[in-house]
């Protein structure tokens, strides 16, 4: 998969950041932040495949980093929580047989663009798209004034074919990034990565911590996350995966305060890997969150703690994906 990112008119390599040319060649294109990049999204991007294999097109998905309303509503917070950082975004969409990712670098010059001159500048003139994928809530341009039946419109002008994807439903209502975000807040895991169709995934590069797991029995990798606004489930221990060098291993996270033994109030997201030894300071490893397993709370003694994480550890160890 090739990836590159349209800065202002200019094409860049994302890797080394230098210009470089796009041909214009007959493409299957789809549209979206994909956000999670869920059991919903997949779907209209297997279709945008199809189609693409059906009409002998290069495949294309357009993507937008920042996330749109990072950019329109953000000031100095976040708000929108998100489910996968640039990244892991990446990541995912690596491992499906899509030729190139265009990645749109998102400003407001960009948000100020129209739905119909998106559609001829970029989808048409700079892809060459012959054929167009979108979700059913779709909305793009400025004010996100582009519609199905804007779609419809230009298509016919300029000789691209539109699929409008339905809504997936997943126990009893549609799947969204929203849904989701609700999902993880509320500590319900499995029900959050049933909509998402994965593990739901916490990257990171470990970093040095206070070591006070250690001296209990406990020695934790402290995570720093590589975006500020990524989506942190609610406060607690969880059974979570984590691949290291091949070899899958169980852990217990946690994600909070640490009540028990801190007095900074610093959230952090740690894992106990259960099974490993070893040293993984600056290596950036991901986490695959399982299920949950209990609330975060203060316990009486270093002892009570202790005993605690001995039953977190024996349940972590049974969960699997």
């Amino acid at each position: 998969m090739r990836v590159v990112v349209l800065q202002g008119d200019t094409v860049l390599d994302s890797v080394n950041g230098l210009p470089v040319q796009l041909s214009p060649e007959p493409s299957a294109v789809t549209i979206g932040s994909f956000d999670g990049l869920h059991v919903g999204h997949r779907k209209i991007v297997g279709s945008m495949i199809g189609h693409a294999r059906e009409l002998g097109l290069r495949s294309v998905v357009v993507t937008f980093e920042p996330h749109p309303r990072i950019v329109l509503e953000g000031g100095d917070g976040c708000p929108v929580r998100l489910l996968t950082t640039f990244d892991e975004k990446i990541s995912q969409f690596s491992s499906m047989p899509i030729d190139l990712l265009f990645v749109v670098r998102f400003d407001r010059q960009f948000a100020s663009k129209s739905s119909e001159a998106f559609i001829r500048e970029v989808l048409v003139k700079m892809l060459g798209a012959r054929h167009v994928t979108v979700g059913y809530d779709h909305g793009f341009g400025k004010r996100r004034s582009g519609s199905e039946e804007t779609l419809h419109m230009l298509g016919a002008e300029c000789g691209f074919g539109v699929d409008v994807v339905g809504e997936v439903i997943v126990a009893g209502s549609p799947v969204s990034s929203t849904r989701i975000r609700g999902l993880l807040e509320a500590a319900r895991i499995r029900d959050a990565n049933e909509c998402l169709g994965a593990p739901y995934a916490i990257s990171g590069t470990v970093v040095e911590g206070d070591k006070l797991g250690r001296t209990i029995g406990f020695p934790t990798v402290n995570l720093a996350l590589p975006d500020r606004c990524k989506m942190v489930p609610a406060h607690g221990v969880y059974a979570a995966s984590i691949e290291i060098d091949g070899r899958e291993y169980s852990a217990m996270m946690n994600i909070g305060r640490r009540p028990t033994v801190s007095e900074d109030g610093e959230v952090r997201v740690e894992a106990h890997i259960i099974g490993f030894s070893g040293d993984l300071y600056g290596r950036f490893l991901i986490v695959r969150m399982l299920d949950f397993i209990r609330e975060e709370r203060r316990f009486a003694s270093i002892d009570e703690l202790r005993t605690q994480l001995e039953l977190d550890k024996k349940e972590a160890g049974f969960c699997k994906k």
